[in-house]
């Protein structure tokens, strides 16, 4: 017999998992579509459609694998399974994983891109990024200028 707190489990991997550094990771599921401005403070896992700039500062962004992403994306760390038409700054690293499609140009200090995934664009690997962290107005204001 099923009771409640068995039924309110969620399955790992889930929008309620932590990250390394213990903090919880937000999630936007596959039924959601969003259209605006993403900002966060936190680790964010993405399967929905998502139209406008997603800035999550100093933290972790995964696009997973059936998701839609059209716009700029701002983190220190972003892994990329889904769909990407936009620019992707990521202070620390970005990780293109085999079932991702990324249209715009990328620019990161470090990369991995599995075999079989889809990249069109530019590759900066490297070169001077704005600091990632507390002044999310200094961000924003510079993905928007791109």
């Amino acid at each position: 017999m099923e009771n409640i707190r068995d039924s309110q489990r969620v399955p790992s991997g889930s929008p309620s998992a932590s990250s390394p550094t213990g903090a919880s990771t937000s999630y936007l599921g596959p039924g959601l579509q969003i259209k605006g401005e993403i900002t966060g403070n936190e680790d964010l896992r993405l399967e929905s459609t998502t139209e406008g700039l997603i800035s999550i500062g100093g933290f972790r962004l995964t696009v997973g694998p059936n998701a839609h992403v059209l716009g700029n994306i701002v983190a220190r760390e972003a892994v990329i399974g889904g769909e990407v038409m936009g620019d992707v700054s990521a202070r620390d690293r970005i990780e293109i994983k085999k079932s991702a499609s990324i249209e715009g140009n990328l620019s990161t200090s470090k990369i991995m891109i599995e075999e079989g995934a889809y990249f069109k664009g530019n590759l900066d690997i490297g070169g001077a990024t704005a600091p990632v962290g507390a002044d999310l107005d200094s961000l924003l204001s510079g993905a928007q200028k791109k």
